[in-house]
């Protein structure tokens, strides 16, 4: 950015209030640091920083020699209380991985700091490489340590158990310390953690009892391991956001899970997708959930070969969970009539807009593919039996669903639904009225917000109005959105104003929340469709440099405000950071 674009910025954003800068980041600058030399600049630039409590690496590729350099750096931060070096080892060999983190941790136990956030996601660096930051989460610098994030590690179940007793160690000395390790938030996806790794994490989780968000999908657990999971979680009551898709929990896994729902009240996500969860699954976790969880706010059960009497029992138990933005039912076994039954029960309950797409869905299975599935999962059991449960799993054909009720009132098939208007849209915007506007739907909300876009300000609140309906998975309604959003911004930026560019960011940091409004304007209440959308945004050619470069300033700044779509904020820093 020249100087007289920062003297712009400067000018344009003197209204609103900044809190100072403690994050230092070098994020993804693709650096190649093979020795101290090659270090020396990030070196000074550490050293120099006052008040650095959190730094970030990721995106680059540290040595043995430039780790033990950012060490003594290190070292000169007491204040230190984040570590965020995610993907900072690409082309290291693993027995230099576990070098390089023993040097950093150094660095960290020599400054006495008090780490409250440690991520080394999307570091391969498997068992050997968690070696290396054992001596520092047993440290008093972690007592205090409430988020670790090793997404992408593949720990293997070695890891798994020396991670599970260097945190029950930690736990043991904090405890007599007087400060008992209290963690919030434990990320291990794509771990291969398996049974054996995931119990014994299970008894660390058992004796914290402080856990608000565990997210370990794609694990290879089956249901021993999803069990004492379960039994954990009893545990951990503030329980906020719980992830195990593409693990097997078998109907055993469900029932071990739904007797730790009720126990759950604070749940706010529910992610059970692709684990194998059956009708008979579904039914156990559609009965756990059906009185009280009033905070949920997305429930995926998607990919688990439910039919339709497991999905309507799902569909039913969402009756009074106000706060429900998604429920996500996509490719499992309903077939046309299970989906408008679904759909009828959601819409008796005006909750339909919050349905998930099913265009995944597999439809009802044919009797030969029951035949086989039945084969394969009893192929050492009775006879008899097996013809028992076959017939359990496919009763719903002799239901009769015409006489589905719901509250006593009965629940007919959804009727297809006629085409949106613009104003229907803006007066209770929601993803499914999104998509039934029509192919022509960014010109009709263009047409509609005419005046709206006439002003920075109104223009940018309107489009993220329009994108605040998306959600992480939502990739239909994402790319409608966007098409919206493509002909709206390109009208605020044809209108003729004094330095554009730094108006319509200044817009868009009140709306996310990272500024301030002299004006009292309250952000969007729910950031991650915008997030989501302005990562398609700011690749297209109406989008100026000046407002990428200001965004991606204020987004790599630590905000509290959004804190709740750390993955959507992802995403966009990834788009920002290919400029």
């Amino acid at each position: 950015m020249s100087d007289t674009d920062i003297t712009q910025v400067t000018e344009q954003l003197a209204k609103t209030t900044v809190e100072g800068a403690t994050e230092l980041s070098f994020a993804g600058q693709g650096l190649k640091l093979n020795n101290e030399e090659d270090a020396k600049d990030i070196v000074k630039t550490i050293t120099d920083f006052k008040d650095m409590r959190s730094l970030k690496l990721e995106g680059n590729t540290l040595g043995v020699d430039a780790a033990k350099a950012i060490s003594k750096a290190l070292e000169k931060h007491p204040e230190f209380q984040r570590a965020k070096w995610s993907d900072m080892f690409t082309g290291r060999l693993k027995t230099e991985i576990p070098q390089a983190l023993r040097f950093l941790s150094n660095g960290i136990m020599l400054a006495n700091a008090r780490l409250v956030e440690l991520d080394l996601s999307d570091n391969a660096f498997g068992p050997t490489g968690i070696d290396g930051v054992v001596e520092l989460l047993k440290n008093e610098c972690c007592y205090k340590l409430k988020e670790l994030r090793l997404n992408n590690n593949g720990l293997g179940v070695t890891g798994g158990k020396i991670l599970a007793k260097t945190l029950l160690e930690c736990y043991k000395l904090s405890s007599a310390a007087g400060s008992p390790l209290a963690l919030k938030v434990f990320i291990s996806g794509r771990g291969r953690l398996e049974n054996e790794g995931s119990t014994t994490l299970a008894a660390a989780f058992k004796a914290m009892g402080s856990l608000e968000e565990v997210q370990m999908p794609q694990n290879g657990i089956y249901h021993p391991g999803i069990t004492a999971l379960a039994n954990a979680f009893k545990e951990n009551k503030n329980l906020r956001i719980l992830n195990l898709n593409d693990n097997t929990f078998t109907e055993v896994g469900a029932k071990a899970m739904a007797q730790a729902l009720p126990q759950l009240q604070n749940l706010e996500v529910l992610n059970f997708g692709d684990c194998l969860l059956r009708t008979g699954g579904a039914e156990v976790i559609a009965e756990a959930i059906r009185e009280g969880h009033s905070k949920l706010r997305e429930v995926n059960l998607s990919f688990n070969e439910i039919r339709k009497v497991g999905a309507i029992s799902i569909a039913e138990s969402m009756e009074n969970k106000d706060c429900l933005e998604k429920l996500d039912l996509d490719g499992n076994q309903l077939g046309e009539e299970g989906i408008e039954l679904v759909q009828g029960v959601l819409e008796s309950m005006e909750k339909l807009d919050f349905l998930g797409s099913l265009s995944d869905d597999e439809g009802d299975p044919d009797e030969d593919e029951e035949d086989e599935e039945e084969e394969d999962d009893e192929e050492n059991k009775d006879a008899s039996k097996s013809e028992n449960e076959e017939e359990n799993e496919s009763d719903d054909d002799a239901v009769d669903y015409s006489t589905s009720r719901m509250n006593g009132t009965p629940v007919s098939p959804r009727q297809p639904e006629k085409l949106v208007t613009a104003a229907e849209f803006l007066e209770s915007p929601s993803a499914s009225k999104l998509l039934n506007m029509g192919s022509q739907r960014a010109e009709a909300l263009a047409t509609e917000l005419q005046d709206e876009l006439q002003e920075v300000a109104t223009g940018v609140k309107a489009v993220m109005k329009v994108c605040s309906v998306v959600g992480l998975s939502d990739e239909k309604v994402q790319q409608a959105a966007s098409q919206c959003a493509d002909v709206m911004f390109s009208k605020l930026f044809s209108l003729k104003e004094e330095n554009l560019a730094a108006q319509v960011s200044n817009a868009l940091l009140i709306q996310l929340g990272l500024l301030k409004s002299e004006d009292k304007e309250k952000p969007v209440c729910h950031p991650t469709g915008p997030l989501l959308v302005l990562a398609h945004i700011i690749k297209q050619e109406y989008f100026p440099k000046l407002a990428r470069d200001i965004l991606q300033v204020f987004l790599s700044r630590p905000n509290k405000s959004l804190d709740s779509c750390t993955k959507a904020k992802h995403v966009l820093l990834q788009s920002l950071y290919q400029f």
